[in-house]
């Protein structure tokens, strides 16, 4: 079998895409996976390192804060679709699999067009334009989220959850590990910050405006992730020294959910289903600024059931350290929220997903 999976930009849509190649790989070495992406994007580096070739499409977004940047856009799109056609030409692949991001329409559209089975992963709980269109000729929509057939025909959709890596299945007993990892101290309770792969301006804000707060709590520990686009900027910014870990990106994200007891975060997919699958109570804060405001819609499918706190990104500087902390200390309303995210986890997701692509293959075959 003959697997292409594109898409990418964040970590939302790139770490759920390596989970199926290994999957895939899992069940069978000899199926042939290769990765399209959009260049100098996140995928063409973590891609790589995950062991999966990957080729890159000159793609980029819409820019929704200045009009004038997509003056452009119309040429990339052309010449990413004729891009993903040479590659779907010369790789000829049994079927293609769009997990979204700038190079997940070009691909899927072509693909449709050549007649090759497509498959969606549609992540969020309110499908984006491109998916809802491509979605009218796939062959299948695999979601993490009910009632997604107000965007999708019904007979289409397949209820899978979104996958996350293996490592964050097998968090027990990783807390000495995680303590090591991060010079932490295991006996402390931690909280973990995380703005997402690239970072989130108001949780940094957040963090820095409320120092004094986290300094003067000194039983707290911190991890903060303040993403790639805080290079610079809060890297040399030391808040309760030994107190709060701050980097850029968390390379071993299963030992940080590992050692945290509680998540203060994004409302991301991704993030959405690894809170799910470690089961740690978390205070959710949405970006206002992604496409569709699906980060709110994510969210509120947890906070609308006890299983996480919703915070507006508006209030979140005065409001959202004070109340982690509250929480933090409130074992019976943290015990709730943990068997609230049990009903709703999904830890077979990979696997649902890559039986699907199997069936389609077989069927096209």
């Amino acid at each position: 079998m003959k697997v292409i999976i594109s898409g990418g930009g964040t970590g939302g849509h790139i770490f759920p895409a390596i989970a199926i190649a290994q999957e895939l790989k899992r069940r069978d070495l000899a199926t042939d996976i290769l990765f399209i992406g959009a260049k100098g994007r996140m995928e063409m580096e973590k891609v790589p390192q995950a062991g999966f070739d990957i080729m890159g499409l000159d793609v980029i977004g819409f820019n929704r804060t200045s009009i004038w940047k997509n003056i452009n856009l119309p040429i990339k799109l052309i010449r990413g679709i004729y891009q993903a056609y040479t590659i779907l030409k010369k790789f000829k692949p049994s079927i293609v699999v769009g997990v979204g991001g700038y190079a997940s329409g070009p691909t899927v559209y072509m693909a449709q067009r050549l007649n090759i089975p497509t498959i969606i992963q549609e992540q969020n709980s309110f499908a984006g334009k491109t998916n809802k269109l491509l979605g009218k000729q796939a062959k299948a929509i695999c979601v993490a989220y009910h009632g997604m057939d107000k965007f999708f025909h019904k007979d289409k959709i397949v209820f899978t959850g979104n996958p996350v890596r293996q490592d964050l299945m097998e968090l027990e007993h990783k807390r000495i590990e995680a303590a090591t990892y991060f010079n932490l101290d295991p006996t402390k309770k931690t909280i973990l910050v995380m703005g997402g792969s690239l970072g989130a301006r108001t949780l940094n804000e957040m963090m820095i405006s409320n120092a004094k707060l986290i300094e003067s709590n000194s039983t707290i520990q911190w991890i903060w992730q303040y993403g790639k686009q805080g290079i610079g900027i809060y890297d040399q910014i030391e808040i309760g020294h030994r107190q709060v870990k701050s980097m850029p990106f968390i390379e071993r994200t299963d030992l940080a959910y590992a050692i945290a007891d509680i998540v203060l975060c994004r409302a991301g997919a991704l993030t959405i289903s690894e809170i799910l699958i470690a089961q740690k109570p978390a205070i959710l804060i949405p970006s206002p600024t992604v496409a569709e405001d699906h980060q709110t819609h994510n969210a509120k499918s947890l906070s609308d059931v006890g299983a996480a706190l919703l915070i507006k990104d508006s209030d979140a500087s005065a409001q959202a350290i004070p109340k982690v902390i509250e929480v933090l200390y409130n074992s019976s309303l943290m015990n709730e929220m943990k068997a609230a995210q049990a009903k709703l986890a999904m830890p077979r997701a990979a696997e649902v997903i890559v039986d699907q692509i199997q069936k389609l293959s077989r069927k096209a075959a």
